[in-house]
């Protein structure tokens, strides 16, 4: 970021700077919140300067964020790293990729007609409409993985006994991944969006930015030489899954390059179910906390999609995700310079006083519901649609096989900024 713009923006207070990048505060939950209500009430948009990262503005408001997501060709994913990260792996990054500011070059990394080109791969299979026809499919998922929880005899682990398995298992069939599989995509998923977290990250211990850069780099090589398999199988045999309309996908005539082909397979099978288990996690820690909310879903179950719209705001899986302007503008009264780096806090404008009514209570009868967890604009998520189907379905089959539930133990949440949600989410049930 130039001086001129640290010197004369408003700055973000040095112990909440060190808050909101902190792993451990998202991990507990209350500190973040606090710090960015704090943020909002103070210095809405400021900058925030700690020890180790490039200045970056804190985007706190709902408004001031839906403002930056709107303008894409002014505000890029791809000009440095798109999650917050500090200044030596942003250099050993470049150095790896050979100059890219991003480990994966994924859809989330790349602007303009790559952008366009790339999300239109996919795009006509994750419609509404076309995710009607799975519906069935889906259903039978999700009775197995009921199933599979009353098996357990009254008392489970719902984050990872139910939570993480069963959006695996429905984006695994989505893209063609066979099930023998499931358990090597879950593991890579969570050394890759854990780093942070001794009990999910690939050392099983707390590592340096350095040693968890180049743990990182591991785990996509894995995940690469995975898919380097995919693509051979269904260039020679194609299908209608996922992966095989990667695999086929042309853009001008020619096939993917690898860097493209890769972070493509990588975000839809890894994204495409952690951020779902997150909020499934999180829907049931809320749920399993409010017998009377328990109650009123049983007795009108037209309200399941409130309750999963409330749950995705609530949990809100992606903390943020970093934006570079193009050019000089403003946003808020306030002059962004070309250059500048800015996060975007969806923790902080889901939780935003201007916009949500009692916004640190998970609410059944929040209508209309203005979350913006998946994004907005161009990038919004591309699976947003599948994720909500998938929730829906599960809270249908399982409610109904319920006569109670609550929290047998303390929930834990995993330890990062970027991805972060239940990872255990202890229960008591009854069944009916």
């Amino acid at each position: 970021m130039p001086d001129t713009a640290t010197l004369s923006a408003p700055a973000v207070r040095a112990d909440l700077a060190a808050t909101i990048i902190d792993p451990r505060a998202y991990a507990a939950g209350d500190p973040v919140d606090a710090a960015f209500r704090a943020i909002r009430a103070e210095a809405p948009l400021a900058v925030a300067q700690p020890e180790g990262y490039d200045p970056f503005w804190v985007v706190s408001r709902h408004a001031d964020i839906l403002a930056v997501e709107k303008q894409a060709d002014i505000f890029h994913n791809g000009d440095r790293s798109t999650f917050l990260s500090p200044r030596e792996s942003e250099a050993m990054v470049k150095m790896i990729t050979g100059g890219d500011p991003n480990l994966i070059r994924s859809l989330v990394s790349v602007d303009g007609q790559e952008h366009k080109d790339l999300r239109g791969i996919i795009f006509p299979a994750v419609t509404p409409r076309a995710l009607k026809a799975m519906e069935a499919d889906m259903r039978v998922i999700a009775r197995e993985f009921v199933d599979h929880m009353l098996a357990f005899g009254g008392e489970c682990d719902f984050a990872a006994d139910v939570a993480f398995l069963y959006p695996l298992r429905v984006i695994m069939s989505v893209l063609g991944v066979p099930k023998e599989d499931e358990p090597f995509m879950l593991r890579l998923t969570q050394e890759l969006f854990s780093s942070a977290d001794p009990e999910l990250n690939r050392d099983g211990r707390e590592v340096s930015p350095a040693e968890a850069l180049m743990s990182l780099k591991a785990t996509a090589d894995e995940l690469e030489a995975y898919f380097g398999e995919v693509t051979r199988k269904f260039r020679a045999n194609p299908s209608d899954h996922v992966n095989s309309l990667i695999a086929n996908a042309t853009i001008n005539g020619d096939y993917l390059n690898q860097r493209q082909l890769m972070g493509y397979y990588i975000i839809a099978a890894t994204a495409g179910h952690d951020t779902t288990s997150n909020t499934t996690g999180g829907a049931m820690w809320a749920l399993a906390s409010d017998g009377g909310m328990f109650d009123a879903l049983k007795a009108d179950p037209g309200r399941i999609n409130a309750f999963v719209e409330e749950s995705i705001r609530w949990v809100v899986p992606v903390k943020h995700f970093m934006r570079t302007a193009t050019a000089d503008t403003e946003v808020a009264g306030q002059t962004i310079r070309a250059g500048d780096w800015l996060m975007l806090a969806y923790q902080s404008a889901n939780r935003d006083e201007a916009v949500f009514d009692d916004p640190f209570r998970f609410r059944l009868d929040r209508e209309p519901n203005r979350q913006v967890a998946f994004g907005y604009g161009p990038h919004v998520c591309l699976g947003q649609h599948l994720a909500r189907m998938e929730m829906r379905i599960l809270w249908e089959e399982l409610l109904p096989r319920l006569k109670s539930i609550q929290l047998s133990g303390t929930p834990e949440r995993t330890i990062s900024n970027f991805v972060c949600g239940p990872k255990h989410v202890p229960v008591r049930f009854r069944p009916n």
